[in-house]
């Protein structure tokens, strides 16, 4: 039956290669909207059964159904594992996808937020709305501002920030340890600003009685979910800035083309996000030649 290997996939993820949930979430809703694909369209529920035709019927009629190129890949990247899994454990002997193309994709730049908004919005500055921003001195506004701070000084991603625990956080040195992308461990520096943020609210946790190991808690001395994390990120990044995505991936973005903009080594950066390859850090540096360019024609007299 495909749904029960589909779910013994989802668990192979979880519990042996460590994939973070969001990705394992991702990869079996990719999987089970295949599923429902082949059983309507071709009444197939056996996974040998299923071939390059239909595979490719199915990528089409995401496309009809406007499906962007990017998204498309990404599914077909869900069945790539998928079906590497599947001759790993002989359930098949031969890969369809060997015979399906990946729809081309228009490369585009990181989203960023400048470094000026960035102050803004740190030092309670002025906002858009032209009114002081505040996070507030009680629980949830210590919390707030620890959150984007650890985002803007980091780089971690959303799922390493929910997972963050206070034991892992090295005030003396000055140092976080992040469990990453397939359970690899990195440490990454954090300024003074940031170990004081991080002293101050563990202080206040402590007073209001919050053991939890994780850093980053709800009102209620719960974990973190993506949903709140990324409600907040958004909400702070509206006050000072007008573009269009506001996500803790955007923080992740302005962490690592700020760093390139003040002359951070590309391979440092690589290892502080914990890429697995350059070629994924390297699409910073495009943002950084589109900066040059912008003060070229600004600056020079003949632009």
């Amino acid at each position: 039956m495909l749904d029960r290997h589909i779910t013994n996939f989802k668990d192979y993820l979880s519990y042996e290669k460590h994939f973070s949930p969001h990705t394992v979430t991702a990869y079996h809703k990719d999987l089970l909207q295949l599923s429902v694909f082949v059983k309507q369209e071709f009444e197939v529920d056996e996974v040998r059964l299923i071939n390059h035709q239909m595979i490719r019927n199915w990528l089409v009629e995401l496309m009809e159904e406007k499906t962007t190129a990017r998204s498309v890949a990404r599914k077909l990247s869900t069945l790539k594992t998928f079906y590497k899994y599947l001759i790993k454990e002989g359930i098949v002997e031969n890969n369809p996808l060997s015979k399906v193309q990946p729809p081309k994709i228009e490369k585009r730049l990181p989203v960023f937020v400048e470094e000026q908004p960035m102050q803004q919005l740190l030092d309670g500055k002025q906002g858009l709305n032209g009114e002081p921003i505040t996070f507030g001195s009680d629980y949830n506004g210590q919390r707030n501002k620890l959150l984007i701070l650890l985002f803007y000084s980091t780089g971690i991603r959303l799922s390493e920030l929910i997972g963050l625990k206070q034991h892992e956080i090295d005030l003396y040195n000055q140092t976080i340890k992040v469990l990453g992308k397939r359970n690899k461990e990195r440490i990454i520096p954090i300024t003074e600003e940031l170990s004081a943020e991080i002293a101050n609210f563990i202080k206040t946790k402590s007073i209001q009685g919050m053991k939890d190991e994780y850093l980053l808690l709800t009102q209620k001395g719960q974990k973190m979910y993506p949903r709140l994390v990324y409600d907040t990120v958004k909400t702070y990044l509206s006050k000072v800035t007008s573009i269009e995505k506001r996500s803790p991936h955007v923080l992740r973005h302005t962490y690592a083309t700020h760093l390139l903009n003040n002359g951070a080594d590309l391979n440092a950066i690589k290892e502080l996000l914990g890429h697995a390859n350059l070629a994924a850090t390297q699409i910073y540096t495009h943002n950084s030649i589109e900066r040059l360019k912008d003060i070229y024609k600004n600056k020079h007299p003949r632009s």
